[in-house]
């Protein structure tokens, strides 16, 4: 059987690709932010993932206020990268797992959950600056990437809950999966921030911690505010918290966080890094 060794959780702010091609990661400005990434690798070397599940939301890339999935997950061989001017331009495909996208797909529509499935599909810098910061520096990532888009953009949004509820039935879909693969559960986005109106800049500290307390031994705390409440808390852009419970929902076994850093600012959001452990032993 398939294993899911743990999560990661971390702020896909643009302007951090921009640091990363200009070499900027010692600057006094973003160093502590790429510093919460040491434990990262090193569990990461030590664990050596198959397959990355990466819960995050499109930015206009694949999807538009015209069309605006709830959920989408991805089933295509391979994933390309289109930059959009920020500074993270690279060739170098991601690599597909296309049977267990088709399994995950299967057992998320046997949950009542009603997904676009995507044989094509291009990921932004939701997905690229978290790999980038994961793997620093290499010429081809070292698994293979399977991603799940979120809608935090268009309104209504999906309530917390059913995200959570989303992130349990991808793990029990992992769970039943009949290869050996060892996967690691992605949740990118956020922490609170607004970049448009009256609110542009807006950071709330209280939440963020709020969130990072909790994530790992009661994630289901992040569940007691709707959607707006996020909004109101958050920052319209910092409702991205939803990718981080549906990832976080994954993660079925017990739980326990290896690592958290928190940094403000970083382009005007607050920014977060959290390493999580899922043991093999599984909650009912």
């Amino acid at each position: 059987m398939s294993k899911i060794a743990g999560g990661i959780f971390t702020s896909h702010v643009p302007g951090i690709g921009g640091a990363i091609a200009k070499g900027l990661q010692q600057d006094p400005y973003w160093k502590p932010f790429f510093d919460g990434f040491e434990p990262v690798h090193q569990w990461l070397a030590a664990e050596k993932p198959d397959v990355a599940v990466v819960f995050y939301n499109d930015h206009g890339l694949n999807f538009f206020l015209d069309k605006m999935p709830t959920f989408a997950i991805g089933a295509a061989a391979e994933y390309r990268h289109e930059d959009e001017g920020w500074g993270i331009a690279f060739q170098r495909p991601f690599e597909g797992h296309q049977d267990l996208s088709w399994h995950i797909i299967e057992e998320v529509v046997a949950s009542e959950f009603d997904p676009v499935t995507c044989q094509s599909m291009l990921v932004d810098h939701a997905v690229a600056v978290p790999f980038e910061l994961c793997w620093p520096g290499k010429e081809a990532f070292p698994l293979k990437l399977i991603p799940i888009a979120v809608n935090t953009v268009q309104h209504p949004l999906p309530s917390p809950k059913r995200c959570y509820n989303l992130g349990q039935a991808v793990g029990r879909a992992i769970e039943s999966w009949g290869g050996d693969e060892k996967v690691v559960v992605f949740g990118t986005g956020g922490l609170s921030h607004q970049l448009e109106g009256g609110r542009a800049g807006h950071i709330n500290v209280d939440y963020d911690k709020f969130c990072l307390r909790n994530l790992a031994p009661d994630p289901e705390a992040l569940l007691q505010h709707d959607t707006l409440d996020i909004v109101e808390l958050a920052g319209s852009q910092g409702v991205e918290i939803l990718n981080w419970i549906a990832a976080r929902g994954a993660l079925r076994g017990s739980v326990r966080e290896l690592a958290s850093n928190y940094h403000i600012p970083i382009s005007n959001t607050a920014a977060a890094t959290v390493l999580l452990e899922n043991s093999d032993k599984v909650h009912a």
